[in-house]
């Protein structure tokens, strides 16, 4: 069959082969983390068209920072300070959200398993003759 279309472009395909390679076990780690994320952020949301609040930005970076973790080399330091920047807007986001909705960030804290860590309130330093240094 010269010229025409190819036998094999005019069979249906096999569905147990397109399921096997739609499977998640197939999927990249990247493919893998954006359904993650998707699932997160519905999870999260406080309304149907909600994606950017506290609460849902908290968590996405949290899935984030996971997932970075798992695969992070020791010595790549840019990744790393990826990570890092990551983890500090988390927690200046969950400093926000304790600060302005407590039963958002008391309903993330516990579903994340992320420890309450207030923020610490220190002594004034004294110098050697006891009074409070400036």
């Amino acid at each position: 069959m010269m010229g025409g279309t190819p036998s094999y472009m005019t069979k249906p395909p096999k569905e147990h082969l397109v399921e096997k390679y739609f499977h998640p076990d197939n999927m990249s780690s990247a493919e893998k983390l954006k359904i993650q994320l998707t699932k997160v952020r519905d999870e999260f949301k406080m309304s149907e068209s909600d994606c950017g609040s506290a609460r849902v930005q908290v968590a996405t970076l949290t899935t984030k920072i996971k997932h970075l973790s798992s695969v992070l080399h020791k010595k790549d330091v840019h990744s790393r300070k990826g990570l890092i920047a990551m983890v500090q807007k988390r927690k200046k986001l969950l400093k926000y959200l304790r600060r302005t909705d407590w039963d958002s960030y008391c309903f993330v804290i516990s579903k994340l398993g992320l420890r309450d860590n207030p923020e610490h309130t220190y002594k004034a330093r004294t110098g050697k003759s006891g009074d409070v240094a400036n």
